[in-house]
């Protein structure tokens, strides 16, 4: 017999035999890590999940403490937070993540996060619980992130001025170290007084009365002045600064100095360099954020076409990516190349002669700016030379886009003249290919996670609800847009052994996988309290049991859960922290069921049930919050919405669950931007 299934679990109080049962199966094969320690750091119990993180049979870690199974950096960390625990602390988190596969993947390397959590009984603590739950997708996201800032920051560093940040009303409120080494000044001279401090007292009333203008007025600011460094000499600067705006207000500025002290020459060259180099990070800082903002592969394809015709004068903007199979380059919108004779294809071999393929082949900038020139680029290709026949376009650049050194993609821009390209618009345009990259991968893995998190959710939903003699059931699902992700709501009703009729509607706060998976646990496990102790108080103790020995406690849940007599129209419901249910009679007014609606899920407080009829020609309706709530309506505000849209119903829609569902949703949403999921469910009992 394996220490799963011989070792007992040490409960915080008793539970009944089917809970025990229950909570013992899930913990076995639940997708996260769980461990049970003695006060002598001493495995008690360990699932197979965390068995095979740790790269250990389940048998191998009973009765033996970390220093026996751990390498010694995990063990020490164990142990750190085992003390932590049994010293009084209520929960550890750590910061030392384990690296290990799953039970289906064993020799995979996916990054696991560590919660610990002490075990009482009768007040003291008798063990502590650890709890492993899988981050990968997140540590993944985060590297990503870290690669992004270090590019910019390097970036920075080699544009070779000293730049500047200043909060929107012009406080300086981040530090320059480069500018206060040039000054002497100490951090907090800095940030309480600027680099205005350091400018020459001739010069100072100037050049603050035009800072203060520029704010005031959100314009560009750019002005010539002497600066004393620590040395006590005085040099001259020149300093230029820019409003960086979103939604046409100025959010933070962004400004450089420049040293100008050199003869006119130089000075008039450096001027030059500074305006180009300000206007080059302002473009590239709006460039990065404007790409972070975008969702999607086609968001991202809008945003660098945008940024390329306003930063560069660019014509077309065409953005390629390579297949899975890394060997043709599909193109990402149809318009970036011109459909005429000669033209690249929309899907391009490698092999083909292209300046994309040429760029992704040989990881490098390819410049164009004549057609002589892309003559010679091209080897005189008679695609090319047809191609030259019939486009419009004058100068070209394609540029490789990169992740880990690796192409994924390119960039091609092309100009209605012919066009020498700047060094500095090279620069701007491989930086800008960079951030194209990142924001392309960060776009597939949202919409790989959005769409694996809506095929669970939809797979976890009856697509069709029993069909029950004496009343008729409805059910909608109205899925937020494209570009908000999946959330955790879902219904279902099924018949159980005495005739009578389950329903639960309930929502697992959170987005993506992490949503739709907590929500397939609720949905299963209660459907297994259900058919053992049907009663909805009984079945809500159940789940809030589940939650207690395996749900994080940020994890949070509310459902309503119902049982119904089709005969009688008579049932009884519990409410777990959810919106009431609402009722609409034949004739009369619709009103709001009057239910304690209690705590959400894991709360261990104790669980009660409430009776309700629905007389013939009724309908009762369940509904999650994403009908009545959302960022322009309150939720008592959409509650009062609600009932009045349903007052308003027309009979033959009052009398056809499906119909009202669809009826109550169109009303709901009218002029209002659906940023969440909607969920109902309806009961119709027939008029006799």
């Amino acid at each position: 017999m394996s220490t799963e299934t011989s070792v007992p679990f040490l409960r915080v109080s008793p539970m009944h035999p089917v809970d025990s049962a229950l909570l013992d199966t899930l913990l076995k094969e639940a997708p996260i890590g769980f461990a049970f320690f003695t006060p002598d750091f001493c495995f008690q119990r360990v699932n197979r999940t965390l068995a095979t993180i740790y790269g250990r049979s389940a048998d191998e870690c009973y009765g033996r403490t970390p220093d026996d199974v751990l390498p010694p950096p995990d063990a020490a960390e164990h142990k750190r937070a085992l003390s932590a625990v049994l010293a009084g602390e209520s929960v550890v988190y750590s910061d030392h993540h384990l690296i290990g596969g799953t039970p289906r993947n064993p020799d995979e390397e996916r990054h696991w996060a560590l919660s610990w959590f002490p075990a009482y009984d009768e007040g003291k603590i008798t063990g502590v619980a650890l709890i492993a739950v899988d981050i990968s997708e997140r540590h993944k996201a985060e590297l990503a992130l870290r690669r992004s800032e270090e590019r910019y920051r390097a970036l920075m560093q080699a544009s070779n001025q000293i730049v500047w940040a200043a909060a929107r009303d012009g406080r300086v409120d981040e530090d320059c170290p480069e500018w206060r080494a040039l000054t002497g000044q100490s951090v907090e001279e800095y940030l309480a007084e600027g680099w205005l401090a350091a400018v020459h007292p001739d010069d100072r009333e100037r050049v603050q009365l035009a800072w203060e203008d520029a704010v005031e007025d959100g314009t560009v600011f750019e002005e010539n002045f002497r600066v004393r460094h620590h040395s006590g000499e005085y040099r001259h600067y020149r300093t230029r600064a820019v409003p960086l705006t979103r939604d046409n207000q100025v959010v933070e500025w962004v400004g450089t100095h420049v040293d100008v002290t050199a003869t006119d020459e130089v000075r008039q060259l450096l001027t030059q360099q500074l305006q180009k180099a300000a206007m080059r990070t302002a473009r590239l800082q709006k460039a990065t954020a404007d790409l972070a903002e975008a969702l999607t592969v086609d968001q991202v394809v809008n945003v660098m076409t945008e940024i390329g015709s306003s930063a560069v004068g660019v014509y077309r903007t065409a953005v390629a990516q390579l297949t899975p199979e890394r060997l043709k380059l599909q193109l990402l919108n149809d318009d970036g190349i011109p459909d005429v004779p000669g033209a690249p294809p929309r899907e391009m071999r490698l092999e083909d002669l292209s300046m994309m393929t040429l760029a992704v082949r040989e990881s490098r900038t390819i410049i164009a700016g004549s057609p002589e020139a892309l003559r010679e680029v091209m080897k005189d290709h008679e695609n090319t030379l047809t191609y030259l026949e019939h486009t419009d376009e004058r100068a070209w650049i394609a540029l490789p886009m990169m992740s880990a050194g690796r192409p994924i993609g390119a960039l091609r821009f092309s100009f209605r003249e012919p066009r020498e390209i700047s060094e500095e618009e090279r620069t701007f345009l491989e930086a800008l290919a960079g951030q194209c990259a990142l924001a392309l991968e960060r776009a597939a893995l949202y919409e790989r996670e959005h769409n694996t998190a809506e095929a669970l959710q939809k797979s976890l939903l009856p697509e069709e609800l029993p069909e029950v003699r004496g009343i008729r059931l409805g059910k909608l699902y109205n899925p937020g847009t494209k570009y908000v992700q999946v959330g955790g709501d879902w219904y279902d009703a099924f018949r159980l052994t005495d005739g009578r009729v389950a329903g639960v509607l309930g929502d697992v706060m959170g987005k993506g996988i992490k949503a739709a998976t907590g929500m397939s646990r609720v949905r299963n496990a209660l459907r297994a309290l259900a058919f053992s102790m049907p009663e909805p108080a009984d079945v809500l103790t159940g789940l809030d049991n589940l939650f207690a020995a395996t749900e994080s406690n940020d994890q949070i849940t509310t459902l309503i859960y119902f049982v119904l007599d089709p005969e009688s129209g008579h049932g009884t419901l519990a409410n777990a922290g959810h919106l009431p249910p609402l009722l609409i009679p034949e004739e009369g007014e619709p009103r709001l069921l009057e239910t304690e609606p209690s705590t959400p899920l894991g709360i261990p407080l104790p669980r009660e049930q409430h009776k309700f009829f629905v007389p013939p020609g009724n309908t009762m309706v369940l509904y999650s919050d994403g009908l009545v709530e959302n960022r322009k309506r309150a939720a008592g505000a959409g509650l009062e919405e609600l009932v009045t849209a349903a007052s308003r119903a027309p009979a033959e829609v009052v009398g056809d669950p499906q119909k009202i569902l669809k009826y109550l949703v169109e009303r709901m949403l009218a002029g209002h931007d659906q940023d969440d999921d909607v969920t109902l469910l309806a009961v119709h009992v027939p008029a006799t």
